[in-house]
């Protein structure tokens, strides 16, 4: 009873009381209470548009063949409409969409056609507009290999990840893009990381070891080998493989290249 009168009141802004009443009026079922406090005057209106879409969805859409894949996230304000089948089979067809449009510009693809006169950015403000709550289609992603792509999603929908390869070995693809939504890879390799970035992390390393009273002459050995573990903490060839920590990832792949990758997580950039 608790989560559904903290679901509703997330839904509505209905005090604890009105939703209550309102549950036990609609025999428990949320939606039927979301309704009834709205049909009350109760349910505080506010414009969707301005209320912060926090949760969400992220979908995949992986070709016929394997060579070509796309991301989306779609945020709502609820988990509540996130685990709603209307909004659920939404953030499906815009995964479709996206594969098709082979684009990863998200002001391209609010324009990509569904094929029924809509846009992708009209479905998703129908969308709002028929549940209730603000949804905003907030990023998507397309990749596409001569090799193979994975793709993942996590059972929640919360993280997604996309994985080009140019070798075509599918099973691999899949096991890397679990690992890229399971460990958070920054950068695909070394030549990736920002030199700033790299003298950011020296200097902090170095003055945590001084101050720590390592004597001078080892220093720079220390930090040398904690910018390793750095390698071994952000880059995705470099981290240890989340199936086998006795591989990396590069070593897992194989002769199955890693050309790029894409990771989503709900609620951050």
């Amino acid at each position: 009873m608790m989560e559904s009168i903290k679901r509703v009141r997330e839904i509505t802004s209905a005090g604890i009381v009105d939703v209550k009443k309102a549950l036990t009026d609609a025999e428990g079922n949320e939606e039927k209470a979301v309704a009834l406090l709205r049909e009350r005057g109760i349910a505080k209106a506010g414009r969707k548009a301005d209320r912060e879409a926090k949760e969400g969805l992220i979908a995949f859409q992986v070709s016929e063949d394997g060579k070509r894949a796309a991301l989306v996230e779609v945020n709502s304000e609820t988990d509540f409409v996130a685990r709603n089948a209307d909004f659920q089979a939404l953030v499906k067809q815009l995964a479709e969409v996206a594969l098709n449009a082979r684009t990863s510009d998200l002001e391209v693809f609010k324009n990509a056609d569904l094929g029924n006169g809509e846009t992708a950015d009209t479905a998703v403000k129908g969308a709002a507009g028929k549940i209730g709550e603000n949804i905003v289609l907030s990023r998507v992603a397309y990749l596409e290999s001569d090799g193979v792509v994975g793709a993942y999603v996590h059972s929640n929908g919360k993280i997604g990840s996309l994985v080009a390869l140019s070798g075509a070995d599918a099973a691999v693809a899949k096991d890397i893009a679990l690992h890229v939504a399971a460990e958070r890879p920054r950068y695909l390799d070394r030549s990736e990381v920002d030199n700033s970035a790299i003298e950011a992390e020296r200097e902090i390393l170095t003055n945590k070891a001084i101050n720590e009273g390592k004597p001078a002459q080892i220093v720079e050995k220390i930090v040398a080998g904690q910018l390793g573990k750095f390698y071994e903490e952000t880059v995705l060839r470099e981290q240890k493989f989340v199936k086998d920590n006795s591989l990396t990832v590069a070593k897992y792949a194989g002769d199955n290249t890693i050309n790029s990758f894409v990771r989503f997580e709900i609620g951050s950039k």
